[in-house]
């Protein structure tokens, strides 16, 4: 049987643009991760491997007008949204250079031998290693950043692993053009194509998550897609690292003295967060604990205004458009829910935005309302009304593992007045990042961040976003008893790589 073509296609029609490619074999696929494989040695070199990044980063920069409306064709997200997440994305690869030429990543730890110590201490000499060939799976939401140059290719290729992408269907003809520029930056430093391979279709994912050479593979995307890889992950013969992130409810909790004190504020901030990028967002506010008091009618009276004036928009593709009035139908047709601003078909291929209100009681406890403490991909979020502490705290007991959550505080509160310290506490086991008096939207690529949080938010306990991200794609080794003649250049005692290490337990930099 032949392969089915792979066409290009523009969201605002629904209509096919373009043959871009047909979808990869299982043979296909085999050769995509063996020629990665064959590309290791050639990311040995440190100063190799950031050079390879800084040269990414300006092709794809040489690159940018094409880029951006290529796009913009498949995704109609617009050249500004996606102007700036091509910025992102080359900042990140530069980030990613200074990392692997600082070399602090490796971890390097060297420990002569001690006899005086209970038990003795041999000479061990320990730091990290590249797994191998990392799968990469696109996000449909961030065709640049998390993408076939986006997060972990990049981090997986400063730490000196060659990736293949599985490329996502919304975005096939970008995905192309972004892995040819990508090849092109290897080729400068004569780096083999394979370093980055790229491969289309459902079968050819799954062939990849299964393939032997394989090491470790990272991915965003939906519960249901991530969680059948991981599993594919876990059951393989030799099972490998899985780093997914799924989904994410993203709780807002507004106190009382803060709806008090900028309840007007707060509603058309969350307006502005929960319908940015048409809401797909994976840290877009899906659930806000709100008092049912007057503040709170002033908070809901801002947040109705903010989101009537919101001009429908277009989602990534049909199928997601669909989905999207599919969940909220349901969700509005649930006992007790109301519709202020209703979301929901803006045309024939827009959707509008809207939110939900209910009372927080009936979120307390297992039920049919438990549909609302679910993602809903798009610009609709889910207002809960409560009228006592005793009910958030119920609530938020019920709540999963989240990529973010969010308080907002009065200013006396945040000055350590009244419960803001405790709410921060209950909030920290819910999620990867917590925010005080802020908004989720926006993941800043900075050496502290997070971005990652407890189950379903993400398989794993590492960040796809920051300078750490590059943890995710190593592993340790320790040399016991070896002649330095034998050591790598990273474990000699010399240190002719000027790395900054622990030696015989006192850091050095």
């Amino acid at each position: 049987m032949a392969a089915a073509p792979v066409w290009s296609v523009d969201p605002r029609t629904g209509k096919q643009r373009e043959q871009v490619a047909v979808e990869a074999t299982a043979q296909e696929v085999d050769a995509a991760v063996r020629d990665a494989h064959a590309a290791r040695e050639a990311l040995a070199d440190r100063a190799v491997r950031a050079a390879f990044l800084r040269s990414a980063a300006d092709e794809l920069e040489a690159a940018r007008d094409r880029l951006v409306e290529a796009a913009d064709a498949e995704t109609a997200l617009g050249p500004v949204r996606l102007t700036g997440e091509l910025a992102r994305t080359c900042y990140q690869l530069r980030a990613f250079a200074g990392i692997v030429e600082e070399g602090a990543f490796l971890d390097v730890v060297i420990d002569h031998p001690d006899d005086t110590a209970t038990p003795p201490v041999p000479d061990l000499r320990r730091y990290k290693i590249p797994l191998g060939v990392v799968a990469v799976y696109s996000a449909s939401n961030f065709p640049f950043a998390f993408s076939v140059a986006g997060g972990d290719t990049a981090s997986a290729l400063a730490a000196g692993c060659p990736v293949v992408v599985k490329a996502h269907p919304d975005h096939p003809a970008l995905s192309e053009l972004v892995a040819r520029v990508i090849r092109r930056a290897a080729a400068r430093h004569e780096v083999p194509d394979g370093v980055l391979g790229l491969v289309h279709g459902f079968d050819a994912g799954i062939e990849l998550i299964r393939h032997p050479l394989v090491a470790a593979a990272g991915f965003t995307g939906s519960v249901r897609g991530g969680r059948a890889l991981f599993d594919e992950a876990a059951a393989r013969p030799v099972p490998i690292p899985f780093h997914g992130e799924l989904g994410s409810l993203n709780p807002v909790l507004v106190t009382e003295a803060a709806a008090a004190e900028r309840g007007e504020a707060i509603g058309a901030g969350l307006a502005g967060s929960m319908t940015l990028g048409v809401g797909q967002f994976c840290v877009k506010p899906g659930l806000v604990l709100a008092p049912a008091s007057t503040a709170g009618d002033a908070l809901l009276k801002s947040l109705t205004d903010a989101v009537s004036d919101t001009d429908p928009g277009v989602l990534l593709d049909h199928r997601m458009r669909d989905n999207f009035l599919a969940g909220v139908t349901e969700r509005a047709q649930l006992p007790g829910v109301e519709s202020p601003v209703t979301a929901g078909a803006g045309g024939e291929h827009t959707v509008s935005a809207g939110f939900l209100t209910v009372p927080a009681e009936r979120l307390t406890r297992e039920g049919e309302h438990d549909l609302l403490l679910e993602e809903c991909f798009g610009p609709v979020t889910v207002v809960a009304r409560y009228t006592d502490e005793a009910e958030v705290r119920a609530v938020l007991s019920r709540l999963p593992g989240n990529l973010t959550a969010t308080v907002h505080v009065s200013s006396e509160e945040a000055a350590g007045q009244g419960r803001g310290a405790d709410l921060v506490r209950e909030l920290t086991p819910l999620a990867g990042r917590v925010l005080v008096n802020g908004w989720p939207t926006g993941v800043a690529v900075a050496p502290a961040q997070h971005h990652g949080g407890p189950y379903p938010a993400t398989t794993s306990t590492s960040t796809s976003v920051g300078g750490t991200a590059i943890e995710r794609w190593l592993r340790p080794v320790v040399y016991q008893g070896a002649p330095e003649a034998l050591l790598p250049p990273e474990l000699k005692d010399d240190n002719p790589l000027g790395l900054p290490r622990r030696f015989n337990g006192r850091l050095e930099r």
